[in-house]
């Protein structure tokens, strides 16, 4: 873990929630490290007892948990999601806030509002509630903004990107999870001089506002550690910035266009080493310098050239001791060493079950940490137990926990990070939420 753990220590106090909680979007420190204990080392028989279902709207909108509750979004219309397009449909509908009880899966509140949709695939809100102190943070797929009480959902304070900061909704909404750092509360907002803005967590008031860009993009802000200082990372349409998180001051910047600026991931860390890369071969690697918020070119992706870098879609590739495993374009698992983009193997199974496959263009699976191995959700809502190093990825057991409910390129999708708390995983597709044991 030497890579992770430096970077991760920069979130150590994100979050206050007990360890069991999954409280936002990658868990408590957003480095998909699921730290509890007493879990499952194989599938029993038949797979992890499902607990509870309930029935909810569309959304990709991932679950949170904490203090023994669910948060999650969704959408509510009468009109048709499940049409593939890369343009912006219209649609009337509702979009929800969620809080279930994290044991029997009842709803204890709802937080509604009607919101018309005007972006691609519009499934519903793609953010994960962030859970923080007693308030819940969520990010509607139009750039509603709500604080609310998680006791009752009650409104504390909300904003409205469009109306308040002038931003368009990108193509496929607002897709950047809002981060708690210490009294402020970072969006990705958009708008002229508001690519980055910083609220006060428990007012709504604006400390401040940094960056512009064409377009917002679709990553989350991301905190690091490097040059001896802690590092807010922006990535939009044209650049990878990084900021001072607590004035907004631009500490460096590098060029990263991604196509039609569907930079996705977050940027991850390993020890001097900094990555972010998207579809058709967009990605840098960037040697932070120990001294100062600085860095240097280590190598860069390019669409031409086989056999190097990792360009995932819709997941943050894992970072451990400097390689970095996740999903490749078109749908290839990967290992890849992240100071010289060295592809180290490759295995189409974790994404589509099969050793070998045909393309599968925005292949997606999540990769999450606890213990000595790793737990997979993939697109086809299955559930897989693996072992991955620079050699080899082995699998040790795999199953189904729910349908795949979304399309994309003519196949059944399910494009949710679940959550992993209670010795469970909590996970949704377009029509309901479950809770799945993982305990010994």
């Amino acid at each position: 873990m030497k890579g992770f753990l430096t970077s991760a220590a920069g979130l150590a106090l994100i979050s206050t929630t007990a360890a069991a909680d999954w409280p936002q979007w990658m868990g408590p420190n957003r480095d998909a490290v699921w730290n509890e204990s007493g879990i499952i080392d194989k599938f029993p028989e038949g797979g992890p007892k499902v607990l509870w279902r309930t029935p909810i709207g569309s959304g990709y909108s991932g679950p949170s948990v904490a203090e023994c509750r669910v948060y999650v979004m969704d959408y509510v219309t009468k009109d048709d999601i499940k049409k593939e397009n890369f343009i912006r449909l219209r649609l009337d509908g509702e979009e929800r806030v969620l809080c279930l009880n994290a044991k029997t899966g009842k709803i204890i509140w709802k937080h509604s509002y009607p919101r018309k949709y005007t972006i691609s695939y519009p499934s519903g809100p793609r953010c994960t509630p962030t859970i923080h102190e007693g308030k819940v943070y969520a990010l509607g797929a139009e750039g509603n903004l709500w604080c609310l009480n998680a006791q009752d959902g009650a409104v504390v304070w909300s904003k409205d990107f469009v109306k308040d900061y002038k931003a368009k909704t990108p193509m496929w909404g607002f897709t950047s999870h809002p981060l708690v750092d210490g009294k402020k509360l970072i969006c990705v907002v958009g708008g002229e001089n508001a690519e980055a803005v910083a609220f006060d967590k428990d007012t709504g008031k604006e400390l401040w506002r940094a960056l512009s860009s064409k377009e917002p993009g679709y990553s989350p802000p991301t905190l690091i550690n490097a040059g001896g200082v802690r590092q807010l990372l922006i990535w939009h349409s044209e650049s990878l910035n990084a900021l001072d998180p607590e004035t907004g001051k631009v500490l460096w910047s590098t060029p990263l266009a991604a196509r039609m600026a569907m930079g996705i991931m977050a940027p991850r860390q390993s020890g001097d080493y900094l990555y972010a890369g998207a579809v058709w071969g967009t990605g840098v690697a960037l040697k932070l310098d120990s001294s100062k918020p600085a860095v240097t070119e280590a190598w860069r992706g390019d669409p031409n050239k086989k056999g190097k870098g990792l360009y995932p879609m819709n997941m943050t590739p894992f970072v451990q001791d400097d390689v970095m495993y996740g999903v490749d374009q078109p749908g290839q698992f990967r290992a890849v060493k992240i100071d010289t983009g060295e592809q180290l193997w490759q295995s189409w199974k974790p994404v589509t079950g099969k050793d070998e496959s045909k393309p599968v263009y925005c292949g997606t699976a999540f990769v999450v940490k606890n213990d000595n191995r790793f737990f997979i959700f993939n697109e086809l809502g299955e559930l897989v137990i693996a072992k991955l190093d620079p050699k080899s990825y082995q699998e040790l057991g795999r199953a189904k926990l729910l349908d795949p409910t979304g399309v994309y390129s003519g196949r059944q999708i399910v494009w949710s990070h679940p959550a992993f708390a209670e010795k469970c995983i909590f996970a949704r597709n377009d029509k309901e939420i479950i809770c799945a044991s993982l305990a010994k």
